[in-house]
């Protein structure tokens, strides 16, 4: 037996990134970048089912609707199963559903079976982005976690790109059913792989299993050592297991970090589905040709994957709030300087900024900061239910752009966008703390008002950092 701590955070916090870290996340990142390559996939197969007759405009939305609705419930559903199961059984659940759910789909005999389909494909891309996001950080070092976090949104944000293009060469040489099953299989690959992906251990010593932490954790340490001594394990102060439950996210002292996280995930969707999927209507609406604005928009959405890369490399730099909080700012600024353009190259450059911003908020603020804000107790549960607020927000979002547009056109859209980012602003610096370089421990550990004020330097266990 080992003794009553096995100190997790603490052992994996001191430990120099290596060749485990680096499998980590290819294997948490293969998955995430399966399921937005399976998200993106949807608007060209539409394109192909309408074309053909296979489906309509009515099925087309069914369809949508059914992958926003398992999304929604997947994410909630991970965030439960995470904390109560473990982050490794809750990520190969949710691959194995959306795995098989796409290869079910690839074979459907009509619409609706591959609605019904769809349905489950969206229960496990729900849960997927709530879960890995949610682990990643669970094994990197507070001084590099940004960084590492935000690679994982690269590779996730990177698949609209091999998405289209897939689908630009698939489709119309061998036809929509081979998008679903290259997804099918690859999941099914990735699923093989992660049988060997070890549990948290700050999960399983959450639960009280001393034993099965300890073993990984010396497995971890024996592989990064590589024959190197280790720098020594600093004990930080004793911090009780609590035991948690759904209702303590909606209560004091939790209560101002869930409102912080939902509200990161509505204003982030918000922009994500108020803007950026309706940029190719907004130009066709502008006057320009299909083609046209199709070539534009693939030209802004390189802004995506940049997002992401800057993060890379100013996530443990400029720190997440005040990160977050300035890039708000200046989407906010650029979203209405779009509304207010007068030429196409205008808007493309300032649609490309915008793009760009998005995605680095949503690099620091959904794949590292929300994460980070809660103890490993409820962190899958608290990820789960801000993720379902981003997931509702994602529905209504649509709904509201086209009675604005009706109504004022494409500034009173652009307004909407700039209120849901100046909220998350004032949210942020009402509740907002900041979790750069700081261990998961101690930020769920320390009150926000000695977070909000302290240097990361000065907190107990972050002076070897």
């Amino acid at each position: 037996m080992v003794s009553s701590t096995v100190h997790a955070g603490a052992r994996l916090d001191r430990l120099p990134t290596s060749r485990f870290h680096r499998r980590i996340l290819w294997l948490i990142g293969g998955g995430m970048f399966l399921d937005s390559f399976d998200i993106y996939l949807a608007g060209g197969v539409l394109g192909a089912l309408t074309r053909s007759g296979w489906s309509s405009m009515t099925l087309n939305a069914a369809f949508l609707s059914s992958t926003f609705i398992g999304m929604l419930i997947g994410a909630f559903t991970a965030g439960i199963l995470g904390d109560a199961k473990g982050r490794k059984f809750t990520y190969q659940f949710n691959l194995a559903i959306f795995g098989l759910a796409s290869l079910a789909g690839a074979f459907a005999p009509n619409m609706t079976w591959l609605i019904v389909c769809r349905f489950f494909m969206g229960l496990g891309l729900g849960a997927e982005i709530v879960v890995g996001y949610g682990s990643i950080g669970e094994f990197i070092p507070p001084a590099v976690r940004g960084r590492w976090s935000a690679y994982l949104s690269l590779i996730t944000n990177s698949a609209l790109f091999f998405s289209t293009f897939l689908g630009y060469l698939v489709i119309p040489a061998i036809g929509w059913r081979a998008m679903f099953a290259l997804v099918g299989v690859g999941a099914m690959i990735v699923w093989r792989l992660r049988k060997k992906m070890p549990e948290s251990p700050r999960w399983l010593e959450s639960k009280g299993r001393l034993d099965e932490a300890d073993a990984i954790l010396k497995s971890i340490e024996a592989e990064t050592a590589e024959g190197r001594e280790l720098p020594p394990v600093v004990e930080p102060a004793a911090t009780p297991i609590r035991a948690t439950t759904l209702g303590s996210l909606f209560r004091p002292p939790l209560l101002r970090r869930t409102v912080l996280a939902v509200t990161i995930q509505i204003a982030i969707n918000v922009v994500i589905y108020g803007f950026i999927v309706w940029v190719p209507t907004f130009l066709m609406k502008q006057g320009l040709g299909v083609a046209s604005s199709l070539g534009y928009s693939t030209l802004m959405s390189l802004g995506g994957p940049a997002g992401a890369l800057i993060g890379v490399l100013i996530a443990d730099r400029i720190g997440r709030k005040n990160g977050l909080i300035g890039i708000a700012v200046l989407a906010a600024i650029v979203g209405w300087l779009y509304g207010n353009s007068t030429s196409v190259e205008m808007a493309t450059l300032l649609g490309f900024t915008l793009f760009t911003l998005t995605y680095l908020m949503v690099a620091l603020g959904i794949a590292t900061y929300i994460p980070e804000l809660f103890a490993t107790e409820n962190r899958m549960r608290a990820n789960g239910v801000a993720g379902s607020a981003g997931r509702l927000s994602g529905i209504v979002a649509p709904q509201l752009v086209v009675l604005m547009y009706v109504s004022g056109g494409i500034k009173d859209v652009l307004s909407i966008i700039s209120g849901a980012l100046v909220l998350m602003v004032v949210v942020l610096v009402i509740f907002g703390v900041e979790t750069n370089q700081r261990s998961l421990e101690e930020i769920a550990a320390v009150p926000d008002d000695e977070l909000l004020h302290q240097p990361a330097a000065d907190l107990p266990g972050n002076r070897l950092h």
